[in-house]
């Protein structure tokens, strides 16, 4: 695989990636009442929205930023740990195949990224 493919393959999923953060990172500071609903339906507090809600702004800027490998290192750890989390959450409660389908699309978007970061993101 040419390094041009390589690079366009990185920042296509780094972009739906960061999108993807940010967008429910945005709903999750919020507060969304859907939000809450899904977080009281898997059983953890409110609070923890709040939380998420930063991690994930926070991730993607350490990502999309130059420089700083271990702080990308530990945003990518972030995400993959969060999305991983909510698919084995939606899985314990019974939730529908198509809840599923965020969180293994972010997890899928966060190993891409990961993979074929340039070298100069390494």
């Amino acid at each position: 695989m040419t390094t041009k493919t390589t690079k366009v393959i990185y920042w296509i999923a780094t972009l739906w990636l960061s999108l993807g953060m940010i967008s429910t990172g945005i709903v999750q500071l919020l507060k969304m009442k859907e939000e809450v609903s899904l977080m009281t339906t898997l059983g953890y507090p409110s609070y923890l929205l709040t939380i998420l809600g930063v991690w994930k702004i926070l991730g993607v800027i350490a990502v999309l930023i130059p420089k700083f490998p271990l702080l990308k290192e530990w945003a990518y750890a972030g995400f993959f740990f969060t999305m991983t989390g909510a698919v084995i959450s939606h899985l314990i409660v019974g939730d529908a195949a198509t809840n599923l389908f965020g969180p293994v699309l972010l997890l899928v978007l966060t190993t891409v990224s990961w993979y074929f970061r340039p070298e100069d993101r390494k």
